[in-house]
């Protein structure tokens, strides 16, 4: 399933910046999946960040994953046959790293409830 959720990230950002990441490591436990990926930017972006204009990139960056957001959740859902709870989503520049997190809902079902509140 690693594997898989690596590949299916990288396709998905490569079809839509232009160029994907040349490392992506995925972690998967319980609730969460994070995928690590490495040597995001491209070349222009790059050429931005190099003259100063590293919070433009950033902010880039934040609308790519807003946008991809959608596929983004619907395939690792697909891969993970689980609902995703929740999607969070950062970039670094130096060095060039993106981490896309995955938040699932828990597997006993309890998704959105809330202990009882104790009674006093």
């Amino acid at each position: 399933m690693s594997a898989a959720v690596s590949s299916a990230v990288v396709r998905l950002l490569s079809e839509h910046t232009g160029h994907g990441p040349t490392k992506a490591r995925t972690h998967i436990n319980d609730e969460l999946i994070t995928v690590v990926l490495q040597d995001t930017l491209t070349k222009g972006e790059r050429t931005l960040a190099g003259s100063g204009q590293g919070e433009l990139v950033l902010a880039t960056r934040s609308a790519y994953q807003s946008t991809l957001r959608a596929a983004l959740v619907a395939t690792v859902e697909e891969i993970s046959g689980r609902r995703v709870r929740a999607f969070l989503s950062a970039n670094s520049i130096d060095p060039d790293y993106a981490v896309e997190s995955f938040v699932l809902e828990p597997l006993d079902g309890s998704a959105g409830r809330r202990a009882p509140a104790a009674e006093d």
